[in-house]
């Protein structure tokens, strides 16, 4: 299997950033770690060798990226609005760095996917993105980001918020482009973040946004074993 380690400085961020390559071609996926996971931890937890298969005949390919959530969401001793912004700096880096780099290497139809929080950034980033990502797969997910912001809220903040924002989307130019995508939201049935996905699902269904809530039986919990199915499943 092709494996390829990347690191270069993001002027947008500041700082070095490295990511992994998994493939030669196929459907290309931007991969999201948990919550201040590392960019090896896809490979480590054993989601690539789940379906290694995939990687190894073209069928897929795997850009796993780094997160930076100790400096936004969860970097407790900044200012709520500073976390927001420094997520909009990751963003940015996404747009700017990172989906330039993924074109050079493959222009296929991109999918976004992550579990636990990385559930999160994939969804967000697919919803504020559905031109350039026009699927998502968030195993696990949970969507609400209030619980970072210790009552403070604004704009960077609400746009970040997939259960807030798409309670109110009504832009055409999103709805048409979300009409088209991919969404997969899967979670198992003693998964803590069930009620998230099910909060979720019900957002986008009031919004007319097409979707998949797949709630996973037989004891499904949030953990590394039931995800590796989901990524067999899925991809």
């Amino acid at each position: 299997m092709n494996r390829e380690y990347h690191k270069w400085y993001s002027p947008t961020l500041g700082r070095d950033m490295e990511l992994l390559v998994f493939g030669h071609g196929g459907a290309p996926l931007i991969v999201f770690p948990t919550s201040m996971g590392r960019f090896f931890e896809y490979e480590e937890r054993g989601m690539i060798g789940a379906v290694g298969q995939q990687y190894e005949n073209g069928a897929l390919q795997a850009f796993c990226v780094d997160s930076i959530d100790s400096e936004s969401w969860y970097c407790k001793w900044a200012h709520p609005s500073g976390r927001a912004w420094r997520h909009m700096q990751y963003e940015r880096y996404l747009l700017d760095e990172v989906l330039p780099f993924i074109r050079s290497r493959n222009r296929g139809a991109l999918c976004a996917t992550g579990c636990s929080f990385g559930g999160y950034h994939a969804l967000n980033f697919a919803l504020r993105q559905p031109e350039a990502v026009p699927n998502c797969v968030s195993m696990g997910g949970a969507f609400d980001i209030k619980q970072f912001l210790n009552g403070y809220y604004d704009e960077n903040c609400y746009f970040n918020c997939p259960v807030d924002f798409m309670a109110n989307m009504h832009d055409p130019w999103y709805l048409e482009r979300y009409a088209r995508m991919r969404i997969v939201l899967a979670t198992g049935e003693w998964d803590i973040c069930l009620h998230d996905n099910r909060r979720m699902s019900s957002v986008l269904t009031g919004a007319g946004v097409p979707h998949w809530l797949d709630v996973w039986g037989d004891g499904s919990k949030h953990d590394w074993p039931w995800w590796e199915m989901m990524a067999r499943k899925y991809f």
